[in-house]
């Protein structure tokens, strides 16, 4: 059906022709993007032009105005309808009864209408009191009526935004940044809103507003399709949901790739992660651009008189070799040539980010034509100024980000084109994986004190996941990526090792500590024969605590900072010559023999809570503020019997308890002391509320192991009382025997989705196994459950290979169950 074709019938057909042309132009496939939204404005322009032609017959002095992105001419499938009945002030009770006219039939067919009857005066009046009616009227289109009404309202808010501008650029400025502050960035977020959030659809009809109003423009390359491709992902949206909705949710977004011709929902992020990016930087620009106006229109009358009436000449400050700064940016030296100097991207670049400037458009765009490519290997001044670029901390980031959006990072980095714009579908992270490899530097910025070779750690940030874009194992494809990239840079060959021993190994202090137990010398040796070497050792701490920073915060904690920072204490021992000793079994404490005796003399559990707020004292650099709760030690002693271990894990279920570590031993009791106690030492925090009392934990435990408490019944009913919200489908649960991981014992790695009750759950099935805990380590990451158990057979040996095998399928059928 042709464009003529919709409107013959919309025409002939009135309100059902145009509801049975719309629905056919929103299904035809072959027509969408820009086309289908031209055409839809169209049909609809026909639509209410017809509309108003009958309604207001022999009424003059009335118009009917498209405004907002109705006015644009950009109508998506589910989109307001912006209409501004326009009157000359006349006949009021006339226009009253025309509107009602004109809306009911628009309510009636469903579509939403976001309207207004008003004067132009009264329209001008509204539109300097109410910003966002300003930017409405800014796009005003002329559908039927009185054409010189609608023109003379056009002209005059146009002028008024020209001459008001001053005044009105840094309230839009304000409103953009405050929307941002809100609705976060569009080009980081795993579920974004294309409208609202930073560089949406709201920022580029910001950037709009300002081309409109003379004082400054944005940069034009990449604009205009960056905001088409939003406005096609809105498109397929709206087709997908049947709603109108701006947030690309987790559960729609295969269905809108799908509706794009795209692989799949991580293409689609991708590409609109792309274009949030060009409309973001170019709001950066345009509004630094209109603070420099301002900023010389205020101070020119008072310059002019100074000089006597001539032009002011821009003060340059020098920063390095072919590099100034002037007017608050990082700008290239006049007798800078690029073609000539390889090394000036990096050079402008460090210098900028050192003295917290931006680099100037014009400035990178000059670079990015003409600069030659660095040779192989890169010159030390290269090296060193990439060095400095990453060490300059928070604005590192808005420096890399001028870089980028002009190629010149891939140009010099080819393989960051893979991790380039990246989602992680992964509610730990908040980044993308190029921006949080920047992050990682920014917070390693932070520790180059601490270590003998900060030069090493700032790129071992910048490249530590640069494996992402590969398949398999990151930290291994990214190894293997980081040998090349740090010859080509120009590093040494004992550099190189380290550097890539570092990617490969980023992950293995933060998993050791919270997974494995550091009492086994078998943990801490594997360690030390990874890391090799004291100086490695340092650096891997360093790395491992920026990166988990920049990772969001659930991935750092004072709690996992203390573990990592024992960890890296024996290793650093054994690194130093001292082989790590068999763990002796411990005599008991005090408290603990007391709560043994009374469990003995009673025949039934005993428990203490300790609250401890205090990380200890090598934890390292606490974050500022109050110290942040490392959970509360619970102490429980229990005489030996069958069901322990889910009956305690089911009763913290049950208060809403997390677990972050926890041992459970056989106790040897004092001479003359009959009988056999397990004792439980483990660290647990409250999800929300306060911490039940000692008493009553004590009093459910007991009715847990006698078998009056079900546990498994109280879960289930807590879980139908809040059924899980429909989301993203979590992956199956995997269980693995870790091979080698200790002499003492078997060890058993439970990865799944977190969820209340699943560690009674694995403590049920291993206590089905007929197995032993001895002792577990619990990690939580996000959605995320990584738990390590260490078990023995009833003799208290490894269990065989075989057996342990059967024990780990037998434990992931009953989670995938």
């Amino acid at each position: 059906m042709t464009g003529t074709d919709v409107r013959n019938e919309t025409e002939d057909s009135g309100p059902s022709g145009y509801a049975a042309a719309r629905l056919r132009l929103l299904t035809e496939e072959a027509r969408s993007g820009p086309p289908r939204r031209a055409a839809l404005s169209a049909l609809t322009d026909d639509w209410l032009a017809g509309l108003f032609t009958a309604a207001a017959e022999g009424l003059a002095g009335v118009s009917l105005v498209a405004v907002g992105g109705y006015g644009r001419g950009e109508l998506s499938p589910r989109s307001d309808l912006d209409l501004l009945l326009l009157h000359d002030g006349s006949d009021p009770k006339a226009v009253a009864a025309l509107a009602d006219r004109l809306w009911y039939p628009v309510w009636d067919l469903g579509l939403a209408l976001d309207h207004s009857v008003r004067t132009p005066a009264e329209a001008r009046k509204t539109a300097g009191e109410d910003l966002k009616v300003n930017l409405g009227l800014l796009d005003a289109r002329h559908l039927a009526g009185d054409l010189a009404l609608t023109s003379g309202l056009r002209t005059a808010v146009l002028a008024d935004w020209r001459n008001q501008a001053p005044r009105r650029l840094p309230e839009l400025q304000e409103l953009c940044a405050e929307r941002a502050e809100r609705q976060g960035e569009l080009q980081y977020l795993l579920e974004p809103d294309l409208k609202e959030a930073r560089g949406g659809l709201r920022d580029a009809t910001a950037l709009r507003a300002v081309a409109a109003s003379w004082l400054a423009d944005a940069p034009r390359e990449g604009l205009d399709d960056a905001r088409r491709r939003l406005l096609d992902v809105r498109d397929a949206l709206h087709l997908a949901t049947g709603r109108a909705t701006d947030r690309l949710a987790l559960q729609e977004q295969d269905q809108v790739a799908a509706g794009l011709g795209l692989l799949d929902a991580d293409t689609l992020l991708r590409q609109v992660y792309e274009a949030a990016r060009v409309i973001s930087y170019a709001s950066d620009v345009t509004w630094r651009e209109v603070a420099r106006v301002l900023r010389s229109r205020a101070v020119r009358p008072r310059l002019r008189a100074m000089l006597g009436g001539g032009k002011p000449v821009p003060e340059r400050s020098p920063l390095a070799e072919g590099v100034v700064e002037q007017d608050g940016e990082v700008v290239l030296a006049r007798a800078a040539r690029p073609e000539r100097d390889p090394v000036l991207p990096l050079r402008a670049a460090a210098a900028a980010a050192q003295a917290g400037l931006p680099l100037s458009l014009h400035a990178v765009r000059r670079l990015a034509a003409t600069v030659r490519a660095l040779p192989t290997p890169w010159p030390a001044e290269a090296r060193e100024q990439l060095v400095t670029l990453l060490g300059s901390g928070r604005p590192t980031v808005e420096v890399w980000e001028a870089l980028e959006a002009e190629g010149l990072i891939t140009r010099l980095l080819p393989d960051w084109e893979r991790v380039r714009c990246r989602p992680q579908r992964n509610a730990v992270h908040i980044w993308t994986v190029d921006r949080h490899l920047i992050e990682t530097a920014v917070r390693a910025s932070e520790f180059t004190r601490r270590v003998s070779r900060p030069d090493l750690l700032l790129v071992a940030a910048l490249l530590h996941d640069i494996g992402k874009g590969w398949p398999g194992d990151h930290s291994v494809a990214g190894e293997i990526i980081v040998k090349d990239v740090a010859a080509r840079i120009g590093f040494d060959r004992a550099d190189v090792a380290v550097l890539s021993s570092l990617v490969r190994h980023h992950l293995l202090l933060v998993e050791t500590a919270t997974r494995r137990d550091l009492e086994d010398p078998a943990t801490v040796r594997s360690v030390a024969d990874a890391v090799g070497s004291q100086s490695t050792l340092e650096l891997l701490h360093a790395l491992t605590e920026a990166d988990a920073l920049a990772t969001g915060p659930a991935a750092w904690s004072s709690w996992r900072g203390s573990l990592v920072a024992d960890l890296v204490k024996r290793v650093g021992a054994v690194l130093a010559g001292d082989e790590p000793q068999e763990p002796d079994t411990a005599a008991p404490t005090a408290e603990q023999e007391r709560l043994a005796i009374e469990a003995v003399a009673t025949g039934s559990p005993v428990l203490a809570l300790r609250a401890q707020t205090e990380p200890p004292a090598d934890a390292g650099e606490q974050p500022p503020g109050d110290p942040e709760p490392l959970g509360v030690e619970l102490l429980i002693a229990v005489p030996d019997q069958e069901g322990v271990l889910p009956a305690v894990a089911g009763v913290l279920a049950v208060h809403r308890l997390t677990v972050r570590t926890a041992e459970l031993r056989a106790l040897d009791l004092p001479d003359g002391v009959e009988g056999s106690v397990l004792l439980l030492n483990w660290r647990v925090a409250a999800e929300y509320g306060s911490l039940p009392q000692a008493a009553r934990l004590r009093a459910d435990l007991v009715r847990a192991l006698d078998g009056s408490l079900d546990i498994a019944g109280r879960l289930a009913e807590r879980d139908a009382a809040y059924p899980r919200r429909r989301g993203v489908v979590a992956p199956p649960p995997r269980v693995t025997v870790a091979p080698a991981a200790s002499r003492h014992a078997t060890v058993i790695e439970v990865r799944a989705q977190d969820a209340p009750g699943l560690l009674f759950r694995i403590g049920s099935a291993l206590e089905d196994a007929a197995v032993r805990v001895r002792s577990m380590h619990v990690s939580t990451l996000g959605a995320n459950a990584v738990d390590a158990f260490y078990v023995t057979g009833a003799q208290g040996a490894p269990l065989p290979v075989d057996e342990a095998a059967a024990v780990s399928r037998k434990l992931e059928e009953t989670l995938r169950g």
